[in-house]
């Protein structure tokens, strides 16, 4: 169940600008569930990027939709200098800092029952994009704001990114608009159900793993069960390859590369009697290490055609890349950190810890430095365990507040840094 935002988060401090009003926060919380009650899949996301399209247009910004046709970007540049002064072009080329978010949705159901469920069938905000975007669009708002008051020491963009669900994700797509041009350093967040709200986790280095997807077909002679040594027998076939790639792998590479082949799918015959021509499996490959994720598709490959070769099998096999691990440049996750304390004190950091999920924010990080950090958005004293990807997910409200005021805290010190 969500609450009301800002109920018992300590107040920030008052001599950080870029607070966020009682006005903007419940506008906020009733734009996010509006997108939560209008999800779309994937380069589908038409009426959110209208949504805050129209919004920062209001605000007096000029967003920019991506080349894909959905998702956009928009700059927030000072106005005037922080003595007041007419603002001459010194310092207009320094590299910005990025504020991204995701806005796409999952096809899964939404189970829960709330005002806001979802009224799309069989799709479903249920990995917290909706809070992700309205953090960022929350953010925007407050430093367009603070430029118009001569405030914003540099300028900050905005990077509404669609597809982060699809492999190997929208990032490249925006990427490929320029999201990244004049891009100096890039942040982000993530809902994390495990996270009290109040508080976000941060790690430098690897936070998130590599994930790559797997398709393997295997062909062979089938024929009757009573007569095995006459075919490829291609159930066994098919679960060797299930149980022995994995093994075979994970012995072939460095264990703590974290190298892991799991299947979701296995699929072969349709009668008892029969031996199949044809067998199916689908997966993911997932790893903490960059370096072993640049050698893994050679390896699962080399695995499985052994496999399917001692049992007499053809295979094809279909590895699509996803996504690299996020790896938090140090000095960014110090940005956030700092960011963090200003507003909310120490105790509001946690360390947290590698996990096995995929995010497409990597990309971005291939390219310019940045980080990412976990938003806490577990109601405080719940202990209930909730995940991601769950038709039943949802958050406590108060993280929208305590994201937006992250990110604009991380602007300015950006700035003061410069």
């Amino acid at each position: 169940m969500s609450r009301d935002a800002g109920a018992d988060l300590p107040a920030p401090p008052d001599d950080l600008p870029g607070v966020l009003s009682d006005a903007l926060r419940e506008e906020l919380i009733a734009f996010r569930r509006d997108l939560h009650m209008h999800p779309e899949l994937g380069n589908q996301e038409f009426r959110t990027t209208a949504a805050l399209k129209a919004r920062l247009e209001q605000a007096g910004l000029q967003p920019r939709v991506l080349s894909v046709g959905t998702g956009l970007m928009c700059d927030i540049v000072p106005q005037l200098p922080l003595g007041g002064a007419p603002r001459g072009d010194e310092g207009s080329d320094r590299p910005m800092l990025a504020l991204r978010a995701d806005i796409d949705a999952l096809p899964i159901p939404d189970t829960k029952t709330v005002s806001y469920r979802s009224t799309v069938p069989d799709r479903a905000h249920a990995c917290g994009h909706d809070v992700h975007t309205t953090v960022v669009l929350g953010a925007g708002l407050v430093l367009a704001e603070l430029a118009r008051e001569g405030r914003l020491p540099y300028p900050v963009r905005l990077i509404f990114q669609p597809a982060e669900e699809v492999l190997p994700g929208g990032a490249p797509d925006a990427i490929a608009s320029g999201v990244l041009d004049g891009v100096g350093r890039i942040v982000g967040v993530h809902c994390d159900p495990k996270v009290e709200v109040g508080r976000i986790g941060l790690r430098p280095g690897p936070i998130t793993s590599a994930c790559d997807r797997l398709e393997v077909a295997l062909d062979g002679a089938g024929g009757h069960t009573a007569r095995p040594h006459l075919t490829t027998d291609l159930v066994t076939a098919a679960a060797k390859v299930a149980t022995e790639v994995p093994a075979l792998v994970a012995r072939r590479i460095d264990a703590r590369s974290g190298l892991a082949v799991t299947w979701g799918r296995i699929e072969a015959g349709h009668a008892c009697n029969v031996i199949p021509q044809h067998a199916e499996l689908s997966g993911t490959v997932r790893c903490l290490d960059l370096a072993a994720w640049r050698a893994a598709p050679d390896l699962v490959h080399a695995a499985i055609d052994e496999i399917a070769t001692l049992y007499r099998a053809k295979s094809q096999i279909t590895y699509i890349r996803g996504v690299p691990p996020v790896v938090n440049e140090p000095s960014a996750t110090e940005l956030l950190r700092d960011a963090m304390t200003l507003r909310r004190g120490p105790y509001a950091v946690e360390d947290t810890e590698q996990s096995l999920g995929g995010e497409d924010f990597s990309w971005y990080l291939e390219r310019v430095p940045g980080a990412m950090a976990r938003l806490g958005v577990r109601a405080v004293g719940d202990t209930t365990r909730r995940d991601l990807h769950c038709g039943d997910f949802d958050v406590d409200e108060a993280a929208i507040q305590v994201g937006v005021e992250l990110f604009t805290a991380s602007a300015l010190l950006d700035g003061c840094r410069a």
